[in-house]
């Protein structure tokens, strides 16, 4: 079975010169994405696999995602608070 990731709230985000900024307002932290990691953080309003993401992201940019840059961005999300493991 494969590890699932979802947001841990629905926390404000917004878009600024091409790059989102999320706001967490349980820990007072500001977490600025790409473009690709605001379709990503878009995307995990569900709970998903690396595999889903990385297929919604080939429709969506058509080109290769590998699955360490995707588990390098939920990592990095992980530590911030943004995003778990779904139950």
């Amino acid at each position: 079975m494969s590890i699932k990731y979802i947001r841990r709230s629905d926390y404000e985000a917004t878009i600024l010169d091409d790059e989102v900024i999320i706001l967490n307002t349980d820990n007072y932290t500001i977490t600025k994405v790409n473009e690709v990691g605001g379709f990503c953080w878009e995307l995990l309003h569900e709970s998903l696999t690396i595999n889903n993401i990385i297929d919604a992201l080939q429709t969506k940019y058509y080109q290769d995602q590998t699955e360490e840059d995707v588990e390098s961005f939920l990592s990095v999300m992980m530590e911030c608070g943004l995003v778990k493991h779904a139950d």
